[in-house]
C-alpha cells in the first residue's frame, strides 16, 4: 500500500495524468508532466508512483496499449498505422511490447475481433474464440 498523497497534490497529479490520456500519442517528457503538476521531476516521479501505483512511463505505456487495442478492434488502421497513432516509433518494439503485455501479437488481437463464421443468416462477426464456436455446433 502506497503512502497517501495530499488533496491539492493529488489534484495536480490528476491534471498531469489527464494530459497523458489526452496527448498519449505525443512525445511527453517527465519534465513537462512535472511542470503540469507544479513539482520537480524527481518529486513528481515519486508522488505519481505513490498515487497511481506505476511510474509515469509505465502508466503511459498502459494508456497507449489500451488505445492500440481499441484501434486494432476497428478496421480503419493497419498495425503500422496503429503503432504510429498511439505514440510508438518502432513497429518491432511496439509488436514485441504488445505481445508481452497482452499475450498475443497485434495482428492476432485484430483477428480475434474480425473472425467470421457462416450461418444460415450469412456472415456473423464473432467475439468468442472460433474453436469454441465450432466445437459446440451451430454458431449463434
Amino acid at each position: 500500500m502506497g503512502r497517501l498523497v495530499a488533496d491539492d497534490v493529488f489534484r495536480r497529479l490528476c491534471r498531469a495524468r489527464d494530459v497523458m490520456h489526452a496527448q498519449h500519442a505525443e512525445r511527453l517528457t517527465l519534465a513537462g508532466l512535472a511542470r503540469e503538476a507544479g513539482v520537480s521531476r524527481y518529486h513528481f516521479l515519486r508522488l505519481f508512483r505513490d498515487a497511481f501505483g506505476a511510474t509515469p512511463h509505465e502508466y503511459l505505456t498502459r494508456v497507449r496499449l489500451g488505445r492500440a487495442k481499441q484501434l486494432l478492434a476497428g478496421d480503419n488502421h493497419s498495425v503500422t498505422g496503429v503503432c504510429l497513432d498511439v505514440g510508438f516509433s518502432s513497429l518491432g518494439s511496439f509488436s514485441t511490447l504488445f505481445a508481452e503485455r497482452v499475450g498475443c501479437p497485434p495482428s492476432a488481437w485484430r483477428r480475434h475481433f474480425w473472425q467470421v463464421a457462416w450461418s444460415p443468416e450469412g456472415v456473423l462477426p464473432l467475439t468468442i474464440p472460433w474453436c469454441f464456436a465450432t466445437g459446440y455446433g451451430r454458431v449463434p
